[in-house]
């Protein structure tokens, strides 16, 4: 499985590019100077995704078989798993090959890489963040300690005391 890169872009270039053209990477981002990009699809805002042979930016409604933009079991066949049975069709809405204005993702693959190194690209690593319910646990266990020192304080002070007490009377 290859690295992956997310960069936001409000440029315009890419407009009335098709799914399987070659762009250069400083059309994209600066820092993608030298390298060659693929584009191998696209997303709309509404999450309907480029079809590379239907033309056009617009929406369609298509008749699909498993596979591509299908993925999806007949309603009938409920939670139980089985196959897709053999001839099954579905029509389904996908939008044209073409980026267009509603066009929000544009997914490419590198096919020439450039001067600076891929590896320089990709954000540095953070520590990895804690889940929620870990954090959660972690402060009542802090807590606990917390609590279980102020007992055993005042168990001391208790004995401290006593042994104050016994003291005079002897």
């Amino acid at each position: 499985m290859g690295k992956t890169i997310k960069k936001e872009v409000d440029n315009e270039r890419l407009m009335g590019r098709k799914i399987g053209e070659s762009v250069k990477g400083s059309e994209i981002a600066p820092e993608l100077s030298g390298y060659e990009l693929k584009i191998t699809g696209t997303s709309d805002k509404a999450g309907f995704p480029g079809k590379k042979d239907i033309e056009g930016p617009e929406l369609k409604k298509v008749l699909l078989t498993k596979g591509f933009g299908m993925h999806k079991m007949p309603r009938r066949e409920g939670k139980k798993k089985r196959s897709t049975p053999d001839g099954l069709r579905l029509k389904k809405t996908v939008r044209g090959n073409t980026i267009g204005i509603s066009t929000i993702q544009v997914n490419t693959a590198v096919t020439k890489e450039g001067s600076t190194k891929f590896e320089e690209l990709l954000p540095k690593k953070e520590e990895k963040k804690e889940k929620p319910a870990e954090k959660k646990q972690e402060e009542e266990k802090q807590e606990e300690a917390k609590k279980e020192e102020k007992v055993e304080e005042k168990k001391l002070e208790k004995a401290t005391e006593q042994k104050a007490e016994k003291k005079p009377a002897e």
